[in-house]
């Protein structure tokens, strides 16, 4: 039976014994034209919809599923990954992320303690005053030489102002590096960083020449030896021992919420990696997971605790 609007327009047409074929034509090309037209009108409405859906859970997933990263694996706070294969690296840059470092001076005497003081300073000037604890401190500060020679692990306090400050010793004349690294709270969110800048302390410079590279080091009585091959294409397992002077399994106890903190600064850039262990030891060792950067000679730092004191052994590390 043919739609309402033939039989209108028949309706008005002239009898004849033959249909009129112009006519028929006509009205099913114009009823065949409704139904496409309807058909695409759907199709675009469905495609809107699909593609606002796919909007909305990209946004949220994007939003409210962020990916935190592992505290056993290399981290660098901001840092941008500045090689294909090896990991990120951070403290080169005095501004990342809208944060400033701020130092209040940068000039000291050789071996005469003096206060440093800084401010983190956020994207409008105004000093940040709010930190995430990451390994019960909101802020590690490192400071070596440019030769990879009088490294210190500190912990400044934070004013009400946000300024940060720390009786602070350089042994020797040269020039210094100070990496802050935090995890600043923004709103609501955190953002951890790394930024560097240099302390000088005058007079005659005289640079140490890098220890040979080596798996074993003396940390005071302590003797400390790494296994694992550190590279650049993939992530290692470091397993480190300490010995006591009798030659026994020194008793590691818990520094910083961790059995070792590794630090590993590249010769020449001073580009900084900060690595922390598993939680738990293996077989008396403290496993860290790391890679390198980039081939080079690199001088890694580690920090643990025997008998509520704090010691540090350094290894040289020669990646080809």
């Amino acid at each position: 039976m043919p739609d309402g609007g033939a039989i209108a327009v028949n309706q008005t047409a002239p009898e004849t014994d033959q249909p009129d074929v112009h006519t028929d034509q006509a009205l099913g090309d114009r009823a065949g034209f409704r139904l496409a037209a309807f058909g695409a009108v759907l199709i675009v409405v469905l495609f809107a919809g699909y593609g606002l859906g796919r909007l909305n859970q990209s946004t949220t997933k994007a939003t409210n599923t962020p990916i935190p990263p592992s505290e056993s694996q290399p981290h660098n706070h901001g840092a941008a990954q500045n090689t294909t294969m090896g990991a990120a690296v951070a403290g080169q840059s005095l501004s990342e992320s809208g944060l400033t470092l701020v130092p209040e001076g940068s000039t000291f005497a050789a071996n005469r303690p003096q206060r440093l003081s800084f401010r983190i300073a956020g994207p409008g000037g105004a000093p940040i005053t709010t930190y995430a604890i990451v390994h019960d401190k909101p802020l590690h500060l490192i400071v070596v030489r440019r030769d990879l020679s009088g490294f210190q692990h500190l912990h400044p306090t934070m004013a009400a102002d946000g300024t940060w400050s720390i009786e602070l010793t350089l042994a020797e004349p040269g020039v210094y590096r100070m990496i802050a690294d935090f995890t600043a709270t923004l709103g609501g969110r955190q953002l951890p960083v790394a930024l560097g800048s240099d302390l000088t302390v005058a007079g005659d410079y005289a640079p140490r020449a890098l220890p040979a590279a080596a798996k074993t080091a003396t940390a005071d009585q302590f003797t400390a030896a790494y296994e694992g091959t550190p590279t650049t294409t993939a992530t290692q397992p470091i397993l480190v021992t300490v010995t006591g002077p009798d030659g026994r399994p020194a008793a590691l106890e818990p520094y910083l919420a961790a059995y070792g903190h590794l630090v590993v600064l590249r010769q020449g850039d001073l580009a900084y990696v900060h690595v922390h262990p598993e939680p738990a030891l293996v077989d008396g060792k403290v496993k860290f997971w790391l890679a390198m950067p980039s081939p080079g000679a690199y001088r890694m730092f580690f920090d643990f605790q025997v008998a509520g004191q704090v010691h540090t052994a350094a290894w040289t590390a020669a990646i080809g």
